[in-house]
């Protein structure tokens, strides 16, 4: 009868179709229609500190028969790639600051790795290792990380007096870098609870809170708090600055001091007045604990605690306590120095 199947033919058609469906169960892959020539890498976070060489691996599975690898590092707020170094696996070619402290690691034949010598609070972010073939272009992206430590700022003149780009530069001044939103939530989960707003990198306007109250954004949860978007040019708040460890270090010199006579003072002893991000730094990284408020390059008087204590702050937590911003004249504190 005309319309019908036969039951062989019927098996003959369903089987190849059952067997392909049975073995996308299990989770058999289809094959990729290409070859994938980069490894994936191990760790995708590469933690390092300032002034530290850290290499940023890359590493070819085969090699295809000609090729370029670019590294670029992918800039944050406006997804711009900036060229650092490209090599065809002979010669290679730096771009542009970075490009002057990188080099290829070629530990091996198949390897194209980055490795960046004396590392900088601007590295911090987002890389991409490219291999260029002509046919088949594929990529691998990882992250350098800093140890670092976020600190709020704001100048004498009071809370928010900065727009975007004088909080950038506010904190390269005080020996750091506008903080990203990572940094401000990582310094979150390890205490840091601030109830002014500041400006991170990315352009966005925040603060973090870990015990939720009314003068801070209400009694809900704790959290990051978050002002959406800004203008960057009329908008006005403090800053959150990130810094990492030091080449030098941070001493105390006692006395009852004016601000100028806390520079003569570093200077006697060949250094200078401490910026705001070398005591933070000192404090993180040194464990430097003391209970005396000693003049900064900025004019503010400032004392790091690691060991919280009676009649030294008040508060129970560790930190850098601030008196502000005395008058320069007023000789009543110590200076804190730094020296390479």
């Amino acid at each position: 009868m005309q319309g019908r199947i036969s039951l062989p033919s019927l098996c003959h058609f369903l089987l190849p179709w059952a067997f392909a469906t049975f073995h996308r169960t299990l989770g058999d892959q289809a094959p990729h229609p290409g070859p994938h020539y980069l490894l994936p890498p191990i760790h995708e976070v590469i933690h390092s500190r300032r002034g530290a060489t850290t290499t940023l691996p890359c590493v070819l599975g085969a090699p295809p028969p000609s090729y370029k690898v670019r590294w670029s590092k992918v800039e944050p707020g406006d997804l711009r790639e900036t060229p650092i170094l490209i090599t065809n696996g002979l010669h290679a070619r730096g771009y542009g600051p970075l490009g002057g402290r990188a080099r290829m690691r070629r530990g091996h034949r198949l390897d194209a790795s980055l490795v960046i010598a004396g590392v900088r609070l601007e590295d911090e972010g987002r890389y991409r290792c490219e291999l260029i073939n002509g046919i088949e272009d594929e990529s691998v992206a990882l992250t350098l990380r800093l140890e670092g430590v976020v600190f709020p700022y704001q100048p004498s003149r009071g809370r928010y007096q900065f727009n975007y780009y004088e909080a950038k530069q506010a904190c390269e001044e005080q020996d750091g870098r506008l903080a990203t939103y990572a940094q401000l939530y990582q310094a979150w989960t390890e205490g840091l609870d601030w109830c002014n707003a500041g400006w991170l990198l990315e352009g966005s306007v925040r603060y973090p809170v870990l015990t939720a109250r009314a003068p801070c954004g209400g009694r809900g949860r704790p959290g990051i708090r978050s002002y959406g978007p800004r203008d960057r040019k009329r908008d006005r708040y403090d800053a959150f600055c990130f810094t990492s460890a030091l080449s030098g270090h941070v001493f105390f010199v006692p006395g009852r001091l004016t601000l100028s006579e806390a520079h003569a003072a570093c200077r006697r002893r060949g250094a200078m007045v401490a910026k705001v991000g070398h005591l933070y730094a000192a404090w993180k990284f040194s464990g430097l604990d003391q209970c005396d408020g000693g003049w900064l390059a900025d004019g503010s008087v400032r004392f790091p605690i690691t060991t919280p204590r009676p009649r030294c702050g008040g508060l129970p937590d560790p930190g850098v306590r601030s008196f502000g911003f005395p008058r320069p004249q007023q000789a009543a504190y110590g200076t804190y120095c730094y020296s390479e």
